[in-house]
């Protein structure tokens, strides 16, 4: 399920959110329906990478750009993959804007501690990495009523068909959907949107469907501020002192045999190399295509577990840039890249959303150095990860508790745009 954001909208105002029933696989269709569709995706794939490419480099998305590649597809086809492409750059380019952003927080925080003096001799300055072109790796169809359409099936086994144009002009393919009970159940009652989702796994084809839904937020503005902290020995640690999931035990444990198995596949690529093999083996395992997929289960649980516990409060989240941290020691960066903190505000965010909680994103650089009472940042003041002690002040407090601070932050920048607009 993804969230649909077109504007920018205030803390309390509704929102739709773009609910996706996925898992319908495309099974009474016969091989030659299926073998037009393979024909289908192996040219508008390499048609929808040059768009995105296109549109990531030279030119802003635009889903309404004159075609400029050849092509056997129909402008029908072709207004369709621009559109794909425009949305994937989009994306692109967002969460690129956001990521230089943290990049431009972050250094602008660690030149103000450099002229104030109180920057740690260890710390680095941060860098920015230019991000790469996505590349389209997977067949992924995304249609829209122009070429591909679902018409309801009267008194038959089917509970639709879908009509998809093909290469050759004006000839439809009529394939076949049956939904389980599961698929009916989440539909029953829903306008289901006009685009549609043609995904390619294996041998076989899926289909997703969506409706929309408009959530209404019903967090009262005087509820109360939950703070959430976001970390790796607990994925959510919230100010009253509730704990929710962790990466430590077995995912640590499967972390560590994944990390050991791929380093013993790269020293064998390295060794076939040296003798001049040309097809070298892949250092990626399925094992570790399964432990993300469990970390992120886990990480979607916790948050779940989190907001049941936690009805009718609002909820205040660290802004977390994990692009820009980073360990001396390889090890503990494979540890933070397994744990995959940045998946959790998103999940945050999307359970806010979805649920019509009132979530406040906060700026969170710095702040678990920073002393609540003084606001003096030092490095000294955390002597070990469960222990907060101000060099100045003296104030101490449990670190673990980190909600609290994420808290404190929330009403301290709520009063200063309060201040703010009254000026």
């Amino acid at each position: 399920m993804k969230q649909r954001n077109h504007r920018h909208i205030g803390l309390y105002d509704p929102q739709t959110i773009t609910k996706a029933v996925t898992h319908i696989r495309l099974e009474a269709a016969n091989a030659g329906k299926l073998a037009a569709l393979d024909d289908l995706a192996q040219v508008y794939l390499p048609l929808c990478q040059q768009y995105v490419t296109l549109f990531c480099t030279d030119e802003p998305p635009d889903k309404f750009r004159a075609t400029c590649f050849p092509t056997p597809l129909s402008e029908r086809w072709q207004r369709v993959a621009i559109q794909q492409a425009a949305g994937i750059a989009q994306s692109w380019r967002t969460n690129r804007a956001q990521a230089y952003q943290d990049y431009v927080d972050d250094l602008l925080d660690y030149h103000e501690q450099q002229a104030e003096g109180i920057l740690e001799a260890e710390v680095e300055e941060p860098m920015w990495r230019e991000w790469t072109i996505p590349t389209l790796s997977q067949t992924c169809i995304q249609a829209n009523v122009n070429v591909v359409e679902l018409e309801p099936v009267q008194d038959s086994t089917f509970d639709y068909w879908l009509k998809v144009s093909t290469l050759e002009f004006r000839k439809q393919l009529l394939i076949p959907v049956k939904l389980a009970d599961y698929h009916r159940e989440a539909l029953a009652g829903k306008t289901i949107n006009t685009g549609v989702a043609l995904n390619k796994r294996g041998d076989g084809w899926w289909l997703t469907l969506s409706y929309d839904k408009v959530v209404s937020v019903h967090t009262e503005p005087s509820a109360p501020v939950v703070g959430v902290d976001v970390g790796i020995a607990n994925f959510l640690t919230t100010s009253d002192g509730q704990h929710y999931g962790t990466f430590h035990g077995k995912l640590r444990e499967r972390q560590k045999r994944d990390r050991e198995k791929r380093r013993r596949k790269a020293r064998l690529r390295k060794c076939l190399e040296k003798k001049g093999v040309k097809k070298l083996p892949s250092t990626r395992s399925k094992s570790g295509r399964r432990l993300a997929r469990h970390v992120r289960q886990e990480i979607n649980r916790a948050v779940n577990q989190c907001f049941a516990q936690h009805e009718g409060a609002q909820i205040a989240y660290e802004r977390l840039s994990v692009a820009t941290m980073k360990y001396k020691a390889r090890g503990m960066n494979a540890y933070l890249y397994a744990s995959n903190l940045a998946h959790i505000p998103k999940q945050i965010a999307w359970n806010a959303a979805k649920r019509g909680v009132a979530a406040i994103r906060v700026k969170s650089a710095y702040s678990s150095q920073e002393c609540s009472v003084c606001h003096y940042p030092d490095r000294a003041n955390r002597p070990n990860q469960q222990t907060f002690c101000c060099q100045v002040c003296g104030h101490q407090y449990q670190a673990s508790l980190g909600g609290q601070r994420i808290t404190r932050l929330q009403e301290q920048e709520s009063r200063q745009s309060l201040a703010a607009a009254a000026t």
